[in-house]
């Protein structure tokens, strides 16, 4: 069905919406902190739930786990419960973001939880091998540079850490596992797994430090 955008747009000024940011939720980009509350909608859990993603993920009591654009917290909850003794580092374009998590976690009682704002397109502000595990929900593809990003993370993870992707339609900013792959595999991470099918599938990579290595030699 295509897309009545000036009776959308009229009734978005109806609640005092502008413009821009409907339309910033509508295509491609950054999601907008104010629409919020429909990445918390429960409707989510129809192409992955909390749990499920977590079960398909390396995460140990002690790992230390960083989730790139969190917005809201909607996954955050479930990584901080599966990291008692170890930590959630939580990292967002948009600070309005990061405090709806905050709440949300300190709620939980979380007490392992850091928020930092900032670029994903530029170098993460953590230290090299730092983390076992980063997680990016919907996410890369709104990353301004990509490649930028997951060479960050890549910095930012120890050896053997894992990066896992998940992506699914209809999100504008959609990239198809054949790309993610291509992507990851030419900034150093070996492919290890994939789940779910291709149009709503989360896909796993391992840092391969050696690999990476030899081919910032070749390029230089």
């Amino acid at each position: 069905m295509a897309l009545d955008r000036p009776k959308v747009v009229s009734i978005m000024k109806g609640i005092n919406i502008g413009e821009s940011r409907l339309m910033r939720m509508l295509t491609r980009g950054c999601f907008p902190h104010e629409f919020s509350w429909l990445i918390d909608n429960p409707v989510r859990r129809l192409f992955v739930a909390p749990e499920t993603l977590a079960d398909r993920l390396p995460i140990l009591e002690g790992s230390r786990v960083l989730e790139i654009g969190p917005g809201s917290g909607y996954f955050s909850v479930e990584f901080a419960c599966r990291v008692p003794r170890g930590r959630l580092e939580l990292f967002d374009l948009q600070p309005e973001m990061l405090a709806k998590a905050k709440r949300k976690l300190d709620a939980r009682g979380f007490l392992n939880v850091g928020y930092t704002a900032g670029d994903a397109s530029t170098e993460l502000p953590f230290p090299e091998d730092h983390f076992d595990l980063a997680v990016l929900v919907t996410v890369l593809g709104e990353v301004r540079d990509k490649r930028a990003c997951i060479e960050s993370v890549h910095r930012v993870l120890h050896p053997a850490g894992t990066l896992a992707v998940h992506e699914h339609l209809p999100d504008p900013d959609f990239i198809s596992f054949d790309k993610l792959r291509s992507a990851a595999e030419e900034r150093g991470f070996a492919f290890q797994r994939r789940f779910g099918r291709l149009w709503n599938y989360t896909a796993t990579f391992q840092k391969s430090f050696a690999d990476h290595r030899a081919m910032l030699g070749a390029s230089e």
